[in-house]
């Protein structure tokens, strides 16, 4: 394969909300170059980019997927990340490792909550952006009133290096601002096209467009900014050497106008990104930490290699492949690198340059290239392998935490130890799920980004480790508490012909402070009670504790004093007085005015503002309790205490509500009563549930 010096290399991720339609246009751009014979369909699950199984099921991006072209004697290393925020976490590692973003918004949906989240990340990671307006081809789209979106959105900087002339149902024709030239795209989805001068009013509104332009380039450079003042005008060849730093500093941020679909416009976008988009060169050092945790600079030109595994995935036939950038020196097949993250060593296997599922062998990868290695023994997502001779650790990208959840139902008795496996081996891929084995309800819990996502998780286990699971809803951890205080005097005597067992406990319990827990102490005098069976009947009381007493939920905030009791010289022993101090326990308990508590989570919901309405009245309906309102540019966040049962698929129905365009985060807050009428359906199906253990039928 050919080598590629840094400077000729472009890496980015193609990013922004669901439906823009990022893999068409990375489809197109594949066509353009050659790259692939024809264009493919999302419909028939023919993209390059879309070649998972649960992609062509779904017919959506669920793996951000890397591809390579190249084009005017550039590498172009695309990423196409999903929109969908199910699967934000592909998106977040391919911004990690982009040089920069290309934001693509669909022409007649305008922009997305998913726009604002690439954004704001890309800020994050201070990459320049460009913007692609798509979908240009479809009826009743209005380009003008989406650039005016952008610029209200992302700022005044937002101006458009081309103009759809004829946007609709057979756009064809572009005006390209930097060219002067009216660029025509001849039908099929080659992209081949023509171009022509431009005269008359387009002459005059791409003459007004360009002296914009020159103004932008000029504020990028302090020397072109004097010539600027001076002459009141930058020469064609000083124009065009300014437009990369006007894009790395981010003075204007361009727009490019195309149909994805129909490859109109696509041709023009790659040149643009040939000549001034970023290369590695632009980013020529990152930030790192040496192995004593303090700060240090790896740069591009270092000698020593330093790679950071961004993704990786099980591909069929191949195994574990695992996707990298080479933030300096060349790796190469076969070499010896240190995985600085986990402190073992790791031999490099066969060195890949992707294309979707097409795997292309090469020796060597440079520094600023993305590629990829198979069957890595101890290396995941996250991961810096470097030098032995120059060990450093490069930040890991910050996921999103969970807000959806589910519990997971085998199918089939026995498959305890494949599901575990299959969950490790999935979280090692994609760590924005979490799953944990709740030893309190019994329940392995799912949480992801979204349902789509949970559903996604349960068809790889099927169809990588055979395990068939169902998803129900999470129980909920209630708890059993008490309002009043309360006395209990128990006589445990049992005679069973040999010796016997007696144990005589006597307790007072009353109210603890909320969230304190069970606090068993003892206040004994005389010696009616030997003080080692103390801990006998804290031990009973603890089992009552956890099995709970009403409806089997633990029980919590409670103050318990073992004040007295009687014992056998003979009969009395451990067993005896922890079955005492159990049944003890019980009866002052329900002798306490007891009651029940449910967990309140803390919820922040972030919806533009002609929503803030539905969300309003859809958390009073849950029983939410709103603690404020703040603003966030476009966006109001709504801050709320909701009860957990009222939380499940919520994620779901915020999107609903907001056409997609909302979002939330949960936390634990914390455990409040129950409301009566809510107790007394929860003591009901309690009672349903322990009887149909025990075999009794409820008329």
């Amino acid at each position: 394969m050919k080598d590629y010096a840094a400077s000729d290399l472009r890496s980015f991720a193609v990013v922004g909300h669901a439906s823009s339609g990022k893999t068409m246009l990375c489809e197109a751009m594949l066509a353009c170059s050659g790259r692939i014979g024809r264009m493919g369909s999302i419909a028939a699950g023919t993209t390059v980019s879309d070649y998972h199984p649960s992609e062509k099921q779904h017919q959506i991006s669920v793996h951000a997927s890397l591809l390579n072209t190249e084009w005017q004697n550039r590498k172009f290393n695309l990423i196409d990340c999903p929109g969908y925020a199910d699967f934000i976490s592909e998106a977040l590692s391919a911004l990690r490792v982009g040089d920069f973003a290309l934001l693509v918004i669909n022409a007649a949906h305008g922009i997305g909550v998913g726009t604002d989240a690439m954004w704001a990340n890309a800020t994050l990671h201070g990459l320049p952006r460009m913007i692609v307006i798509n979908g240009l081809d479809k009826p009743n789209v209005n380009f003008d009133q989406v650039l005016a979106d952008c610029r209200a959105h992302f700022g005044k900087n937002v101006f458009p290096l081309s103009i759809p002339l004829d946007a609709g149902p057979g756009f064809s024709r572009v005006l390209d601002v930097p060219r002067s030239e009216v660029t025509t795209y001849k039908p099929g989805t080659n992209g081949a096209y023509t171009e022509i001068a431009t005269d008359g009013e387009l002459a005059e509104r791409v003459h007004q467009l360009h002296k914009e332009l020159i103004e932008y380039v000029a504020e990028s450079d302090d020397a072109l900014m004097e010539k600027f003042f001076e002459q009141g005008v930058l020469a064609e060849e000083e124009m065009r050497a300014g437009l990369h730093k006007a894009i790395q500093n981010q003075v204007f941020v361009p727009v490019f106008a195309v149909s994805a679909e129909t490859n109109v416009g696509v041709a023009r976008l790659m040149d643009f990104i040939a000549k001034y988009g970023s290369s590695p060169l632009d980013r020529s050092q990152v930030d790192a930490l040496d192995a004593k945790g303090a700060h240090v600079t790896v740069p591009l030109s270092h000698a020593e290699p330093v790679v950071y595994i961004f993704k990786t995935m099980n591909e069929p036939g191949v195994g574990e492949l695992s996707l990298f950038r080479v933030y300096s020196g060349t790796v190469t097949s076969g070499a010896e690198l240190f995985n600085s993250s986990r402190n073992v060593t790791e031999r490099l296997g066969q060195i890949y340059v992707l294309n979707g599922h097409e795997r292309t062998p090469t020796q060597k990868l440079g520094a600023g290239d993305i590629g990829a290695v198979v069957k890595l023994r101890d290396t995941h997502t996250d991961d810096t392998l470097c030098s032995p001779r120059f060990q450093v650790i490069l930040p890991k990208v910050q996921f999103p935490k969970p807000n959806i959840h589910g519990a997971l139902r085998l199918r089939a008795k026995g498959d305890e130890d494949k599901l575990a496996v299959g969950l490790s081996t999935l979280h090692s891929e994609d760590p924005t799920f979490h799953y944990r084995v709740d030893d309190e309800l019994h329940q392995t819990i799912l949480s992801g980004q979204g349902e789509i996502h949970l559903q996604v998780i349960c068809e790889r286990l099927l169809r990588r480790f055979g395990v068939n699971v169902e998803l129900i809803e999470p129980g909920i951890p209630y708890r059993e508490t008490i309002r009043g205080r309360g006395e209990s005097r128990y006589r445990h005597k049992k005679q069973t012909g040999g010796a016997g067992q007696f144990a005589e406990v006597w307790l007072r319990i009353e109210p603890g402070p909320r969230d304190s827990g069970v606090d068993f102490k003892q206040s004994l005098v005389g010696t009616n009670v030997d003080r080692v069976f103390v801990p006998s009947v804290e031990k009973g009381v603890k089992t009552a504790c956890i099995e709970g007493v009403r409806a089997g939920f633990r029980v919590t905030d409670v103050k318990i004093d073992f004040f007295d009791g009687k014992m056998h010289p003979v009969d009395s022993k451990d067993i005896a007085f922890q079955v005492a101090g159990y049944h003890a326990f019980k009866e002052a308990f329900q002798a306490s005015q007891p009651c029940m508590l449910e967990p309140i989570y803390k919820v922040s919901i972030m919806v533009p503002e002609e929503y803030m309405g539905a969300i309003m009245g859809d958390l009073s309906s849950r029983r939410g309790q709103i603690q404020g309102v703040d603003s966030d540019g476009q966006f109001q966040i709504v801050r709320a205490e909701v009860p957990q049962k009222e939380l499940h698929h919520y994620s779901t129905v915020v999107r609903s509500l907001t056409s997609g365009r909302g979002r939330h985060d949960e936390a634990f807050s914390h455990y409040a009563e129950l409301p009566a009428e809510q107790e007394a359906k929860l003591l009901a199906e309690a009672k349903a549930k322990r009887d149909a253990a025990h075999g009794v039928v409820t008329k």
